[in-house]
């Protein structure tokens, strides 16, 4: 048998964290079984789905390169092929029409409340079928077996067990002619050849119904496995006060889709104590049943930590082509400046995500109309002047613009004054940075350059000439 799962989300919303995750162990078991993985929108809610949130979902996926290998497929494409299959259940007496009126529905419900039941439609309809006209509005619901259980193995749960009794018959087209989610996936999977479904454990009580209804249509029933919830900090729902927000917010966060990869599967998963793994180690060693049932909580810091840890260790051009996103999102031009390899080696161990890389080295591309407000307070006092223009000298008369001339040249001034390197550099790193904070010094002004840097000493000098005590 070929195994092949599907990933079919709603188009209702953002992409979450959670829907994510279960995407990703999806993909993974199939990788691993050498099976195919389908990606399936399921936009049956005519109402809530938008073409906005379509495109989220496929640009989600291929920036975390989770790829498909049919698809994708809509349920917006497809409902003649439900309405066919329900025409025939009707036919074959699988379903039938309901003429109930919302009101009688309402009274149903409010009686079944009263009395301390569990609300569901009595089959009025079902057993009364020739009371109406087909010239009066219905719907078509599923005849759900009376009697019996529903008994299925999930693969992270174990046996999991229904009665039909605590199962109605669900409603499979409504009054307007469109089918059912829980009908339509059914169907889906049955076309599809879905042997594997792997979701959020929020499907689990649809699970029954789906499986009730592949049996009418004689189709084989997929093996089933549910992810359990992704909690906040608090442990409850993971909501946006958690800081839950569509997938590709975290790409604009900073955050790269291998760390955030890494971080989802080991939310509920493991390998011993192995932390770090590579989509390639993930594939091979992923096992569904190893999958815990317990609910996971979500810290961002600790994706963070994997975050950073990434940008350390991938290769300087890959994380480069991720922070030139960063850097045109914050409208820095990088025509004019050093290569973003030698930034991403100056700031990879000082910032956790490259949004705030980017931030961090606008100087090396633009200049700045101010300087630090406390950083000048600090080191633009009238003492300052004299390493500044000394120092000035001595790099305006480099030959070669190298980070060791650059040095040389600061730690003479510093000699020349009898004064500590500090008392020199921290005024000229505010000068050519307009912040006290920076990479090494000599590093940081051979990236910033030559001419950029010497025009941004006389600017220093003019503040301190100006404003310093």
């Amino acid at each position: 048998m070929k195994i092949k799962t599907r990933f079919a989300p709603s188009p209702t919303g953002y992409l979450h964290v959670g829907s994510v995750r279960t995407a990703l162990y999806s993909w993974l078991f199939t990788r691993n079984q050498g099976g195919n993985f389908i990606l399936r929108i399921d936009d049956t809610d005519l109402k809530r789905s938008t073409q906005p949130a379509i495109k989220a979902i496929i640009d989600s996926m291929n920036w975390l390169n989770l790829d498909w290998d049919e698809g994708p497929y809509f349920q917006t494409k497809r409902l003649n092929r439900y309405n066919e299959v329900i025409d025939d259940m009707l036919a074959n007496g699988t379903a039938y029409k309901c003429y109930c009126s919302q009101s009688r529905l309402q009274t149903l419900r409010e009686t079944q409340i009263i009395a301390y039941k569990k609300p569901r439609y009595d089959g009025y309809c079902r057993e009364n079928r020739k009371l109406y006209g087909d010239d009066e509005p219905y719907v078509v619901r599923f005849c759900n077996p009376q009697s019996g259980e529903v008994i299925f193995n999930d693969l992270i749960r174990g046996p999991v067990k229904f009665s039909n009794q605590e199962l109605d018959d669900l409603i499979i087209r409504r009054t307007d002619g469109s089918p059912t989610y829980n009908f339509c996936v059914v169907v889906d999977d049955y076309d599809m050849d879905i042997t594997h479904i792997i979701r959020g454990e929020d499907h689990i009580n649809n699970t029954p119904r789906q499986i009730n209804i592949f049996k009418a249509l004689g189709a084989p029933v997929p093996v089933y496995a549910h992810v359990s919830m992704i909690l906040g900090d608090d442990s409850k729902k993971l909501s946006k006060r958690h800081g839950s927000v569509g997938v590709m917010q975290y790409r604009d966060n900073g955050i790269l889709p291998e760390a955030l990869l890494n971080y989802l599967v080991r939310l509920g998963w493991s390998y011993g104590n192995q932390e770090i793994f590579s989509l390639d180690e993930m594939k091979h060693l992923f096992k569904i049943e190893a999958v815990s049932k317990s609910a996971s909580i979500f810290n961002m810091a600790k994706l963070l930590w994997l975050n950073q840890y990434y940008i350390n260790h991938m290769p300087t051009a890959y994380i480069a082509t991720h922070l030139a996103y960063h850097l045109e999102q914050q409208g820095i031009n990088t025509c004019n400046g050093p290569e973003l390899t030698v930034l991403v080696k100056l700031f990879s161990k000082r910032c956790k995500t490259l949004k705030e890389m980017a931030t961090k080295c606008r100087y090396f591309y633009q200049d700045f109309s101010e300087f630090d407000n406390d950083s000048a307070k600090n080191y633009f006092n009238s003492f300052a002047a004299d390493p500044l223009k000394i120092v000035s000298t001595k790099l305006a008369g480099l030959d070669a613009w190298t980070p060791v001339l650059v040095r040389s040249a600061i730690e003479q001034t510093a000699e020349q004054l009898a004064l500590s390197i500090e008392k020199v550099g921290m005024p000229l790193r505010v000068a050519v940075t307009g912040t006290c904070q920076s990479p090494a010094l000599d590093v940081t002004i051979h990236a910033i350059g030559q001419k950029r840097c010497l025009e941004r000493i006389k600017r220093a000098l003019i503040f301190i000439a100006n404003h310093a005590k």
